[in-house]
């Protein structure tokens, strides 16, 4: 639980990943979604929607110590552009930031705010679609290749017992679970939108550099947040 709190937030101190912080992924993601539903309820009594949605947005940047973000940004820089397979992972380890990797940050950044500030606020709907994020990051970096030679700190997962098909499992049932209980129909189908997301990225990952990095799992997971949230506010 203390690896999985270490890299995924900016609590725990410094813990090298290991392959059995995979399976406590889904818990933080759900520890920290239920956190940001409950600022985002705090927020709503003592400020409109549309700054209640930005404080939760920013929360959110706070508690994951940006490092989804920085994934989002650097993945979009390697993995949007036309380049060589070999080019993009250097682009990706590069630590400025390109046209693709602002341009999809910006763009993510409001449309999660925008789809907050359309919402009612929901801690289950959060808890729900965290706990799914982090479900599916911890399913791949088992499953995946991971594809820089060098190593680095994501390689750690592949080490020790990762187990999948139980993380996969917990990860779905808890999100299930949350998700249903917000709202039946308009939380499948979010929960669905966000699934099929984040395997998307992790798809275009697979074929433009032959599997996944750290900053890959990071943009897979924002990018299945902000599907899901987009469909959670539209017009049920």
């Amino acid at each position: 639980m203390r690896r999985a709190l270490s890299f995924l937030t900016p609590i725990g101190g410094a813990t090298r990943p290991s392959g059995s912080a995979l399976l406590w992924f889904p818990v933080v993601g759900a520890l920290l979604g239920l956190a940001l539903g409950g600022i985002w309820l705090g927020s709503a009594k003592v400020w409109n929607a549309p700054v209640a949605a930005a404080v939760v947005v920013a929360a959110d940047l706070g508690l994951t110590g940006l490092l989804h973000l920085d994934g989002l940004a650097d993945a979009a820089d390697g993995l949007l552009p036309h380049l060589p397979r070999g080019r993009r992972l250097a682009v990706m380890a590069e630590p400025g930031v390109g046209a693709f990797g602002v341009g999809v940050v910006g763009a993510v950044l409001l449309l999660r705010f925008g789809a907050l500030a359309a919402l009612r606020p929901g801690w289950l709907l959060l808890g729900g679609l965290w706990c799914a994020s982090r479900t599916w990051m911890a399913v791949a970096a088992r499953t995946l290749p991971y594809v820089r030679p060098e190593g680095g700190l994501a390689s750690a997962f592949r080490e020790g017992p990762g187990r999948p098909v139980v993380v996969a499992a917990v990860g779905l049932a808890g999100s299930l679970a949350m998700i249903l209980v917000w709202r039946p129909a308009a939380g499948a189908a979010s929960l669905a939108s966000a699934t099929l997301a984040a395997v998307g990225v992790l798809v275009l990952a697979r074929r433009r550099v032959g599997g996944f990095t750290g900053d890959v799992l990071g943009a897979s997971g924002m990018v299945g947040e902000t599907v899901g949230l987009l469909v959670a506010a539209a017009r049920w």
